[in-house]
């Protein structure tokens, strides 16, 4: 993003039968695409790992939509029971419900679409990218759980890239049995040195950097071509 340049910040509103998810949305000048954030079980937009990546895909062009997955009153059932953060098929549909809601914006309508998803969030954001595969070009997934959308993976048409901590052992083979399915463009990474979380020194820029390289091509490959990933026969 050019010295001097400013991006456009926005709490916006997506509704959901009969309420509203709250969102953060962030337009750079001459976007080339818009990213929709899927966060990880407990988690919500104001993740500070999410929040920092968001920044890196702004300056890379990339528009940003970081919204709550959960009402406020679903939020505080799932606060004592935590059954919808494990919902993969309700929370899929909730993105893909802000896909719509975004194919309705004047400053997004436009755009491709790709989805970053952390923890199981990724999970979310795979299904819904099978659901919405005319629309959804590029899916970044960060020490997600993508077995949990096992079912769905050879229906997924967005080119996917899967970021592992390479000290995170149980998550690689996890997703290591997902990639295998796969049917999409794919690439697995393995972070080194990093854990889970993506708490270690540089881990998480580099996470940052991986994932706005991918955006940044898929989606500007897309907005170029005029083209979505085909649908499913």
């Amino acid at each position: 993003m050019k010295p001097g340049m400013t991006t456009a910040n926005s709490t916006v509103r997506i509704p959901v039968r009969g309420a509203d998810l709250v969102g953060d949305l962030s337009v750079p000048p001459d976007p080339v695409g818009v990213v929709l954030f899927a966060h990880g079980s407990g988690s919500s937009r104001r993740s500070p790992r999410n929040q920092y990546v968001a920044r890196v895909l702004q300056e890379h062009h990339l528009a940003t939509l970081l919204f709550d997955l959960l009402t406020p009153d679903e939020t505080t059932i799932d606060d004592v029971t935590r059954r919808l953060r494990f919902d993969i098929e309700f929370l899929a549909t909730r993105l893909a419900v802000a896909t719509d809601w975004a194919a309705t914006h004047p400053a997004l309508a436009q755009l491709p679409v790709g989805y970053f998803g952390a923890s199981t969030g990724a999970a979310a954001a795979l299904v819904a990218a099978a659901s919405r595969a005319g629309r959804v070009s590029a899916v970044v997934s960060r020490g997600g759980r993508p077995d949990l959308a096992m079912s769905v993976l050879d229906r997924v048409r967005a080119p996917t890239l899967l970021l592992v901590g390479g000290d995170d052992t149980d998550v690689i083979q996890l997703n290591e049995r997902a990639f295998h399915r796969l049917r999409a463009p794919k690439e697995l990474v393995l972070v080194k040195g990093a854990t889970h979380l993506f708490e270690e020194p540089g881990t998480l820029e580099e996470v940052a950097r991986l994932a706005a390289a991918w955006f940044e091509h898929h989606l500007t490959s897309a907005a170029l071509s005029g083209e979505r990933p085909k649908e499913l026969p």
